[in-house]
């Protein structure tokens, strides 16, 4: 079994490669055939068989889930001055791409059932906006969002529906993988996402036009011409032959990595669950989480800075809860429908370390610390 030194940095999510070497084989095979770039078979491979895991039609293979984003609003026909629903308890990565295309977003409160977007504000802002162009939901650290009612409000009032799954990938609703409910679903292969292929995202669709007109956005646009030729604004979001391969490889082990982020998030259940005023994120029958980050709320005495400061003094990595974008210096002027909920996790929330190469050890460590926190006030 392995072991860890006492002040050997343990981290909240980095990347893992397996250990079966797959990655490698697909970046020889670029690198003995010379596609390192820009596309080639890893990419054709990697669209075909992200698409077939998640049971979606196409996909198209793009620089960063933010780049995925940016297409599916252009996809969906956003435009200058159109408004666009999206949470507020997510990364700017989510809400950016709003401003890129100059639309405008209406941000909208999570509830404590998912920590998702509230399906009451969302109605509610149906009801304030009718005029809306598209909704982005979430599913934040890899729960999922309570995709029926979304759905249903977005079919109701014939609204494209873009799903950030980027943190979701492995994760169910009702037995269907999240990303596939709406008209376009986006991953994310950063380097502390599930699987990783250093950097990139992908657009799924079962539009498969719509995907084939976001990879001709994606490679500047250039027209079927002998010369370089530009009918249309493009963009240079397309993922790289080389890239790609880490990707396929990484997709060989998406299974084995869900199952140690479920591992980790039992055991820090197990561990910490009867401390007075902890919860832990919440579970529904219909959701089958890949708890990409094990995350909890604090609401006694002990504070999240508390555990930030602890663990940091023994060289672990947490981190706060994502601070709404309603609340963000650069989104503060645009409107927010709902109620405290999304600050009050912001308030409360903190995100363990989560890393898939952690071991028992480990996490015996991080929570003897937190629990010696409670013991220090108990004392107190």
């Amino acid at each position: 079994m392995t072991t860890t030194k006492v002040n050997e940095r343990i981290f909240l999510s980095s990347p893992h490669m397996s250990d079966e070497g797959y990655e490698m084989e697909y970046v020889k095979e670029a690198f003995e055939t010379n596609w390192i770039a820009p596309l080639g078979e890893n990419v054709n491979g990697f669209e075909r068989e992200l698409a077939e895991k998640v049971g979606s039609k196409a996909a198209a293979a793009l620089s960063s889930g933010t780049a995925a984003i940016h297409l599916a609003l252009r996809a969906a026909g956003v435009v200058e001055g159109d408004i666009v629903f999206c949470p507020t308890l997510t990364f700017s990565a989510t809400a950016n791409p709003i401003i890129y295309q100059n639309a405008i977003p209406v941000f909208i409160d999570s509830n404590y059932e998912t920590w998702n977007m509230c399906p009451d504000a969302l109605e509610e802002a149906f009801q304030k906006y009718p005029e809306v162009k598209a909704v982005i939901v979430v599913h934040l650290y890899g729960l999922s969002a309570d995709m029926d009612r979304i759905v249903e409000l977005c079919k109701k009032h014939k609204v494209a529906l873009i799903e950030d799954a980027a943190e979701s990938l492995g994760t169910y609703y009702k037995g269907k993988h999240t990303g596939t409910f709406g008209d376009y679903g986006i991953f994310s292969f950063n380097g502390n996402k599930i699987i990783t292929t250093s950097g990139g995202g992908m657009l799924v669709s079962n539009n498969q036009d719509k995907i084939a007109k976001t990879r001709f956005w994606a490679t500047q646009s250039r027209d079927q011409a002998r010369h370089y030729q530009h009918s249309e604004l493009g963009f240079n979001y397309r993922m790289s032959n080389v890239v790609a391969g880490i990707g396929r490889g990484q997709l060989k082990v998406l299974e084995q990595r869900v199952e140690k982020k479920r591992y980790i998030y039992q055991f820090y259940k197990r561990e910490l669950s009867e401390l007075a005023g902890i919860e832990f994120m919440p579970s529904n029958e219909w959701d089958a989480p890949n708890y990409w980050l094990s995350s909890i709320r604090l609401t006694g005495k002990v504070r999240p800075v508390d555990i930030f400061v602890a663990l940091e003094k023994e060289n672990i990595e947490s981190r706060p809860v994502w601070k709404p974008m309603h609340m963000q210096p650069f989104f503060e002027e645009y409107s927010f429908i709902g109620t405290d909920v999304s600050e009050k996790l912001f308030e409360d929330g903190v995100c363990l370390p989560s890393d898939t190469k952690i071991t028992d050890e480990d996490l015996r460590r991080v929570t003897r610390i937190i629990k010696g926190l409670w013991l220090e006030d108990e004392k107190a």
